[in-house]
């Protein structure tokens, strides 16, 4: 496909290389008469063989391709995107996707003992499951179709050390991605067979008796055909005695759980291409035991909850003509969620009677894309996706005596089409404008539009203004699991964001990038009393916000790296201009990797600031700040790593939703892990 140009943003060093060839190249003369100058050669063409890979990786650390469904230089892309790259990951000891996430400006993590949850600008409703960002693994929704869960944690599907990069689109993207794509639109890129190319071992082991293990194997078959398959297996015991205010009596341990922190992963990822067609699957089950006995369960008994993730998608992409591309994909997913309730029960043979959840989701689709260059300095981009849920069940019951709670089985189907233009009357200035309708069977019709203009009067400058809406559907858990009558008219959440950009390029290896963002969000789905005992599912919130953002990043050479980012947000209810809750003010990130010896070592540190928190309770999660440090040793085909987390072991809690409790809840402290990995 036509990709739009990019900006040689990198010619300094590309001049700098071909003095390093012409070098090469002088030497290469003079080794047939004098003796030992191959080894003199053999050893400038493995450097200048590393310079061209590093070259290649910076060439497209400014590609991306979730902002428009296209590859596009960043700077032209229709919305702020951040990136983070497999470098990235493996310098800085990433070891879930919330740790890469939140790295980047405007975004922040949170987590309770069972899942990780990220904020986006200012919000993050404590228990809310992410469903207000989209996340994609290689443009495939991963978000399910119960809870519309966004996984980060432990529990995101893929092993993180597949990932060849992240692109991090904040902004609406309703207007091409229909649901879920409200604050943020999360791509994941796995390597390729020819990215990894060979058979490579990993393992790991760090603090509360975790382990990890990897086996990948990425090959090359022929030029137009390759693939790549791994598995993983991670089991860690938690921390081994967790204590808990809210529960310190002798009925319940003095509020000390004991062995109830354990967490277990199994991942399987397959990726093949031969030609034009494509060929993905994964699957992910994580098990997490639950300590923080949650929505009235009896403490430090068994709680646990597994979640099942896995898809299966073949695709087709041909370029008939230079100025027609196609793409065309089939898929089928499947989520299953299961977790076990401890309660008192008279009745139940040790006086603790268990209550479940199961249930099961699946679900078949397509999508058609197409995308035309044939008119002059513009390109159309249009679509059409269709999706038959065939379940969408929910069961929770108890099992002494067995009693039904709750029994929901559904099918419905959703379609949309969607249509963006991207036109450049004169060189510096690019208009994008976009728009989609989707079709629900539960509310009906909803139409979600995006306008950019984009203008670049230098070289190095790039400004942006943006206006786009987006929307939430309310999923089937909110429309069917209540505690009275059903709420099956929910409307949509929606949200309205204005935004204004300015990249600047300093020189070949620093940028600078502030932005300014506003937004509205009205009908926000939340959990309201029905009766005197009872409660349901409304549209009864609304939001609004304003912030700025600021981030410096530096890439000087492979291994030199630093980035500085500074969020501040201001995020209330609309109604009653209050603060909202688990909503930080202001967010600092620091990070620096730089070479120790002869590019082999590397040295890592990364520093997160945040402010003051309140709690859904009114009280405060007070400020922290945390330093994590990582070493890597890369030699020949193996690589080592060491890393400590949370350095200076600092104290401090997470607020939770009301379904705790506990107000908050403490993180854990001080860690650490050491990693090999060794390519064949």
């Amino acid at each position: 496909m036509n990709v739009l140009p990019l900006r040689p943003v990198y010619r300094g060093r590309y001049w700098l290389l071909g003095v390093a060839i012409l070098t090469v190249w002088s030497v290469s003369f003079t080794a047939f008469a004098e003796v030992g100058k191959e080894q003199e050669i053999d050893l400038l063409l493995k450097e200048l063989d590393e310079e061209f890979k590093w070259l290649r990786a910076e060439s497209n650390a400014d590609v991306v391709w979730s902002a428009s469904k296209y590859q596009q230089s960043a700077s032209h892309a229709p919305a702020l995107v951040s990136i983070v790259t497999s470098d990235d990951i493996q310098m800085f000891g990433y070891r879930t996707l919330a740790e890469i996430i939140e790295s980047v400006s405007g975004m922040y993590a949170s987590y309770n003992r069972d899942y990780a949850y990220i904020g986006v600008r200012g919000f993050q409703r404590s228990g809310d499951l992410n469903t207000r960002i989209l996340l994609l693994i290689d443009g495939h929704r991963i978000n399910d179709t119960i809870f519309q869960q966004a996984f980060v944690g432990t529990d995101f599907p893929l092993d993180v050390d597949l990932i060849d990069r992240v692109e991090i689109t904040r902004g609406p993207g309703s207007c091409l991605y229909g649901t879920n794509a409200f604050f943020a639109v999360i791509n994941v890129i796995p390597k390729t067979g020819s990215r990894v190319n060979g058979a490579e071992v990993s393992a790991d082991a760090g603090t509360f008796r975790s382990a990890k293990a990897r086996l990948t194997s990425g090959q090359t078959i022929n030029a137009e055909t390759e693939m790549l398959v791994s598995a993983t297996m991670f089991r860690s015991e938690g921390e081994e005695r967790l204590y808990y205010s809210a529960f310190d009596d002798p009925s319940t341990n003095n509020g000390i759980a004991e062995k109830k922190d354990g967490d277990s992963t199994a991942q399987f990822f397959l990726n093949a291409s031969a030609q034009k067609f494509k060929l993905s699957g994964l699957y992910g089950s994580r098990k997490k035991d639950v300590p923080t006995a949650p929505y009235d369960t009896t403490f430090n008994e068994d709680f646990t909850t597994t979640d099942n993730r896995g898809y299966l998608e073949a695709s087709y992409q041909r370029e008939f003509r230079d100025d027609f591309n196609l793409f065309a994909s089939l898929y089928y997913d499947r989520y299953q969620y299961e977790a076990s309730y401890p309660y008192l029960n008279e009745e139940a043979p040790n006086g603790i009677g268990k209550n479940r959840d199961d249930d099961l989701a699946e679900w078949l689709g397509s999508e058609i894309r197409v995308i035309f260059d044939g008119l002059r300095h513009t390109r159309l981009t249009s679509g059409i996706e269709y999706q038959y849920n065939l379940n969408q069940d929910i069961l929770n019951y108890d099992e002494t005596p067995y009693i039904v709670r709750l029994d929901e089985r559904n099918e419905d189907s959703t379609w949309a089409a969607y249509l963006q233009g991207e036109v450049q009357p004169v060189f510096p200035l690019i208009l994008n404008a976009g728009i989609r309708y989707d079709w629900y069977k539960t509310f009906g019709e909803t139409i979600n539009p995006r306008v950019a203009l984009i203008y670049t009067p230098f070289f190095s400058t790039t400004l942006k203004g943006i206006y786009g809406s987006a929307f939430r559907a309310p999923n089937i858990f909110e429309n069917y699991n209540t505690g009275a009558a059903g709420s099956a008219t929910l409307d949509p959440e929606t949200i309205d964001t204005y935004e204004i950009i300015w990249e600047q390029r300093l020189n070949d290896s620093v940028k600078t990038v502030a932005s300014g963002f506003y937004y509205t969000i009205d009908g926000l789905i939340s959990q309201v009393e029905y009766g005197d005992e009872s409660w349901t599912y409304a549209n009864s919130d609304d939001i609004v916000a304003k912030g700025v953002e600021f981030e410096m990043q530096g890439r000087w050479r492979k291994r030199l790296t630093g980035t500085v980012n500074y969020t501040y947000q201001d995020t209330e209810d609309k109604n009653t201009g209050e603060r909202i809750s688990n909503s930080p003010q202001h967010l600092v990130n620091v990070r620096f990797a730089f070479p120790l010896f002869m590019d082999t070592m590397t040295g890592a540190v990364e520093a997160h600031y945040m402010s003051n928190r309140l709690t859904p309770r009114q009280h405060t999660a007070g400020e922290h700040a945390t330093v994590n440090v990582t070493w890597t040793w890369t030699l020949r085909s193996a690589t080592l790593s060491a890393s400590v987390y949370n350095l200076f072991d600092a104290k401090y809690s997470d607020p939770v939703g009301e379904e705790f409790a506990q107000d908050a809840i403490e993180q854990p402290g001080r860690t650490a892990r050491i990693k090999i990995a060794y390519l064949f």
